[in-house]
């Protein structure tokens, strides 16, 4: 055999043993959509970064991110989209918890799992998502009321009438749902607090702030204000300050919020915010082992909740940021 042959051969037994490799790599991968709430928060930027940081392609994942800017229609349309390019799974962050029962019978028709984060769904047929993962928000809310009772004991607050507003989050979301109704149940065990208004901050600073404006307009007498997520503090914090009121352990007004991101740490450290309800936004990891146990034939938990804690300005909050991924 001449050396020119010898050389075609060895080029195509090359390409040859090359091309299946990239092939079944791609065939490999799992496919996984994402259709995302948006990002009107620093929790949702986190949320967003541990599914981004799970599903690489590294770890066996071909991830299609969606961002449905805080509109249903949007979050719709792309689970449809994922529908048509045949994903493996879908998962979904949704908006509200009402209107899915069309586009989740469209994936189920189609064979998809649906794996709900974060927020619920309320369907009157719960076959048509495999699994939920996210935060017990009811639970949530109970434990912010049993610490302000405590709070307020311990500062000799105990038996004092309490003034409350809440700033909601999105209404109809799963954490403005089970947050408000979490902080409801603790508030009809005090007979001397009162809840003087709820407005939704719809879980943005901007709106959190414009809601707090309106509040210290209306009211002379704020004690407590209930923000149900850290972005919303940071807006009533501005308002506060900027009606000349002070906040924080040393303050005029009582300050609690949800999610526990670092920049409530630094809100803490800095004396503003007293207290913050974690909502562990690290779902990634999570939905990765729920799929690795439904690739392998595995029955998998309908209800499964992350592990939460919160955070106060008696901890030693400087140390316990620094070990914190978000």
């Amino acid at each position: 055999m001449n050396k020119k042959m010898v050389s075609l051969l060895t080029v195509s037994a090359m390409a040859i043993s090359m091309m299946p490799l990239s092939v079944f790599a791609e065939e490999d991968l799992i496919t996984v959509g994402y259709a995302q709430v948006g990002a009107e928060s620093d929790w949702r930027t986190a949320n967003t970064e541990s599914f981004k940081s799970t599903f690489t392609e590294e770890n066996g994942y071909k991830l299609i991110f969606d961002d449905a800017q805080q509109k249903q229609e949007n979050q719709i349309k792309a689970i449809r989209s994922f529908i048509q390019q045949e994903v493996d799974y879908i998962v979904v962050a949704p908006v509200v918890e009402t209107g899915w029962e069309t586009v989740l019978q469209e994936a189920a028709d189609a064979g998809i799992p649906v794996i709900l984060s974060d927020r619920m769904m309320d369907l009157a047929d719960d076959s048509l998502y495999t699994c939920w993962v996210g935060g017990n928000f009811t639970l949530e809310g109970e434990t912010c009321g049993d610490w302000l009772a405590k709070y307020l004991e311990d500062n000799g607050r105990g038996e004092e009438e309490i003034n409350i507003v809440t700033i909601q989050g999105t209404i109809g979301a799963s954490a403005q749902i089970g947050r408000t109704e979490g902080f409801g149940n603790k508030l009809a065990e005090h007979e001397n607090w009162k809840m003087l208004d709820m407005q939704s901050g719809e879980f943005t600073q901007a709106k959190g702030q414009e809601v707090m404006e309106s509040f210290l307009k209306s009211y002379d007498d704020i004690d407590v204000v209930i923000c149900e997520n850290d972005n919303e503090a940071f807006g009533a914090i501005d308002a506060i300050k900027a009606a000349g009121k002070t906040c924080g352990p040393d303050g005029d007004i009582i300050v609690v919020s949800f999610d526990a991101v670092k920049a409530a740490f630094d809100s803490m450290i800095a004396g503003d915010l007293n207290a913050t309800f974690e909502c562990n936004p690290l779902h990634g990891p999570r939905v990765a082992e729920i799929i690795q146990k439904l690739e392998a034939g595995e029955e998998v938990e309908k209800i499964q909740y992350v592990d939460e804690a919160f955070f106060d300005t008696t901890m030693d909050l400087e140390a316990i940021q620094a070990e914190r991924a978000y």
